[in-house]
């Protein structure tokens, strides 16, 4: 037992210094352990410490350089500006001189002007004084001594004179013929009963003379609907069996006497009538529009027009150029203009075309602004006619330049065609186109709904819409008109306006 207690005690001794020799063995060791992990740290502090002065000292190097080139451009713009001021302060001195100068400049013109303008009277005073001294001297005076001294430059130039004289004769007898072929064109536009009246004028024919009464009507009502409707004028006088149907516009005379023709065949004259026929007559015209551009084009060869494109052809039977009809001249451009191409190795085919074609501007250039030439191209450019046509018919008045062979072909044809005797009469033309623009004036204003000139130029009968105007207004319009020709037209003689306003109601019965 006892030894069970010391063995027991030795034990628990043993264990208790086992313990305490653990404790301090642990102690030591952690100890060692713990002074290591501060010198890592102590380490790293220093490594960071070290670094961060390199950092601190290079980023004040980078200030600095910053700072000095911040200084450098600084400076250099100060020295910029220096300079700019320095510029400016010259150019300022230089425009103060500059300005001095031309004072100084001026201060010296004007003096010197102030001298001229005295020696100027103190040399006109002389001069006068002068010729007084000499009107003395000679005694002449100022008109004595210049006939004299004419006298003296006649006899010595007296071959000079003379020269001079049979030119100045010469010129004169020029310019008077030049005045007195005006003055014939205009006596004879005038009265141009010859030619004006084949170019002018259709005749209707009526069965009998009975007929003449009906169609003048009660106090005229009959023929004064029948002119106002067509635009023409109706003569009714003693020849027998016809009726002078006169206008220079062909649609309105054909109009006209395709109206007059069905009333008389119809028997029944009166203003409604007259209406329906006119209308009648009227679709007609298209029709017969319509027939002479397919002939046109079949008596020539061409085919493919398209349908409007004929229309507008068929348009020019109904036009004249200098007093010649242009759809027959169409027609012989187009046949010379094949056979001068198959003489000369061209192509036939596109001359006739281009020929048949040059002038179709005519038929709305009284609608359209612009040369016929002009016009022409950009109606064949609408109808996709090919450009080789196009450049071939621009040039037959050489506003373009000749650019094919077919192009020089068709202006001579068209030369050809114009020129020869009797093809056109130039009077006639420009009487026409004197009375489109009567008509041209009279529309011009807005009141007017149509017009019409008549009595070969010397009448404009003129249609108003009476909702527009009033009868004191149409007295006021006629006078404006009036105005108006007399400031922009030149005619012989007088031109009467004669403004007409009718008010109609119509109402139905049911």
């Amino acid at each position: 037992m006892e030894i069970s207690l010391a063995v027991l005690a030795a034990v628990v001794l043993s264990l208790s210094i086992g313990s305490v020799m653990g404790y301090f063995a642990r102690q030591t060791i952690a100890k060692k352990q713990l002074s290591t992990a501060e010198g890592k740290v102590s380490k790293m502090l220093e490594e960071a410490e070290k670094e961060m002065r390199e950092i601190n000292l290079n980023a004040k190097n980078k200030a600095v350089e910053i700072l000095e080139d911040a200084k450098k451009k600084e400076k250099n713009k100060e020295d910029q500006i220096m300079r700019m001021e320095q510029r400016l302060e010259k150019r300022e001195e230089t425009l103060d001189r500059k300005m001095e100068e031309l004072e100084i400049g001026k201060g010296v013109l004007e003096k010197k002007a102030l001298e001229i303008k005295e020696i100027h009277r103190e040399t006109e005073k002389a001069r006068k004084e002068e010729m007084k001294r000499l009107e003395k001297i000679a005694k002449l005076n100022k008109e004595q001594a210049k006939k004299i001294l004419l006298q003296l430059m006649e006899e010595e130039n007296k071959d000079i004179l003379a020269e001079r004289l049979v030119k100045l004769e010469k010129e004169g007898e020029n310019e008077i013929e030049k005045k007195a072929r005006d003055l014939m064109t205009q006596v004879i536009q005038k009265y141009a009963s010859s030619h004006v009246a084949e170019i002018t004028t259709t005749t209707a024919p009526i069965p009998s003379d009975e007929l003449k009464g009906r169609i003048i009507g009660r106090e005229g009502r009959n023929i004064k609907a029948l002119e106002r409707l067509t635009g023409v004028e109706i003569i009714v006088d003693d020849t027998p069996e016809a009726v002078v149907i006169s206008g220079f516009d062909p649609v309105r005379r054909e109009t006209a006497r395709i109206a007059l023709e069905k009333l008389v065949s119809d028997g029944r004259i009166h203003p409604t009538r007259i209406e329906d026929a006119v209308e009648f007559a009227k679709k007609e015209i298209d029709n017969k529009i319509k027939e002479a551009g397919e002939a046109a084009a079949y008596s020539v060869g061409v085919a493919g027009l398209r349908p409007k494109l004929i229309y507008l052809l068929g348009r020019l039977r109904y036009r004249t150029s200098y007093g010649q009809n242009v759809l027959i001249h169409s027609m012989e451009v187009a046949h010379l203009s094949g056979a001068l191409a198959a003489e000369l190795g061209a192509d036939a085919a596109l001359a006739k075309k281009a020929g048949l074609l040059h002038d179709i501007g005519k038929a709305v250039d009284h609608e359209i602004q612009g040369t016929h030439v002009e016009i022409g191209m950009k109606i064949l450019e609408k109808f996709d006619i090919s450009q080789d046509v196009i450049d071939a018919m621009k040039s037959h008045h050489e506003e373009y330049p000749f650019g094919t062979p077919e192009s020089f072909i068709v202006a001579a044809a068209d030369a050809i065609s114009a020129s020869r005797p009797g093809a056109r009469k130039d009077t006639v033309d420009d009487y026409l186109k004197r009375l489109e623009d009567l008509e041209a004036v009279a529309n011009s204003f807005k009141e007017v709904d149509k017009s019409y000139a008549i009595q070969a130029g010397r009448e404009i009968r003129v249609f108003v819409k009476p909702e527009e105007i009033d009868d004191l207004g149409a007295l006021k319009l006629s006078r404006s008109i009036a105005n108006k020709i007399e400031e922009e037209l030149k005619y012989p003689g007088e031109i009467k306006v004669n403004v007409l306003r009718e008010t109609r109601a119509i109402e139905y019965a049911r």
